[in-house]
């Protein structure tokens, strides 16, 4: 998108636009049946019938009860769709891998560690690419080679825009991407298209770790379920008070790493001392409506979860 005077400029999406635009690239995979014990952490791809009687319905996730089940009625197959494959990588000139020494101004590659684990748990077979490109040549034919195994592709860069602009014209020359800022504070820019013979579809992450962390739950992770064909592709949410106030002083949304009490009653933001460990104490994700400025303790908001409670089932 450009402006009057032909100055290239980054189109802003809410998160409500970017959801449905990433959920429009993507599709549930091909079903096929599959024998018994492959099929366990699939998905049915549609209703298993005994006799007149539903026995399995679509879009369940078939689990250790759901084999049970299918081999008392006999059946040594079940339709489902596949685990959808997801290639992971990073990019940018100053990421190292840990392990290695940091010099100037390098920084240790959290993100594809992160995203890659982060994809297992959804279920999905996850890809997590060895090597850092740092130059466009590189980058496209690294792509270039991992679409063979992939139905989707993620990319995150650095924390800075520079390797963002790398990841964004290699793909330009792989297909149709949209360079987007998302409406949410401290996010920052995101991609997203298809590209390569197949048009795979893929995602550009912010280099952040915390905001790639936080799209990835909100938009990636819904992308996966729906090419799994899972009825639930969001994760629940919950109403709980503030313990603490919380200020915020962006117009946009914020989502807020925290930590929900064992009933879900309350919930405590957590404080950005330290990214990756706040990310890690996190149970839930504290959505602050847009405009909300010192929202009091006790106030109501929508907390999205991350990981249950299993005192409280």
């Amino acid at each position: 998108m450009a402006d009057k005077y032909g100055v290239i400029m980054t189109e802003q999406m809410r998160v409500d636009e970017f959801l449905a635009a990433v959920l429009e690239i993507t599709q549930p995979l091909d079903p096929f049946d599959m024998p018994l014990l492959d099929a366990h952490g699939a998905i049915i791809a549609s209703d298993v019938s005994a006799g007149d009687r539903l026995v399995l319905k679509a879009g369940t996730l078939i689990q250790s009860r759901q084999i049970g089940l299918a081999a008392s009625i006999g059946l040594s197959r079940l339709p489902t769709r596949p685990h959808p494959r997801v290639v992971v990588l990073s990019a940018g000139p100053d990421l190292v891998e840990p392990g290695m020494d940091l010099v100037d101004e390098e920084e240790y590659e959290t993100n594809s560690w992160l995203l890659t684990t982060a994809v297992r748990e959804v279920g999905a077979v996850a890809y997590r690419v060895h090597s850092i490109p740092d130059d466009e040549s590189e980058l496209r034919a690294v792509i270039e080679d991992q679409l063979v195994r992939a139905d989707l592709v993620i990319i995150s860069g650095e924390r800075h825009d520079d390797s963002f602009a790398l990841i964004n014209r290699t793909l330009q020359l792989l297909g149709e991407i949209r360079d987007v800022e998302l409406a949410i504070a401290d996010s920052g820019r995101h991609g997203f298209g298809k590209i390569g013979p197949d048009q795979t579809p893929v995602v550009v992450l912010p280099g952040d770790p915390m905001a790639a962390y936080t799209s990835f739950e909100l938009f990636v992770r819904p992308m996966i379920r729906q090419m799994m064909g899972a009825l639930e592709i969001h994760r629940p949410s919950v109403k709980a008070r503030l313990e603490k106030n919380v200020n915020s002083s962006s117009p946009l949304r914020s989502y807020l790493p925290g930590v929900l009490s064992e009933d879900y009653a309350l919930v405590t933001v957590l404080p950005h001392h330290s990214e990756a460990s706040t990310m890690a104490q996190a149970n839930c994700l504290v959505a602050i409506p847009e405009d909300a400025k010192d929202v009091k303790a006790g106030t109501q908001v929508s907390c999205v979860i991350l990981q249950r409670n299993y005192s409280h089932l």
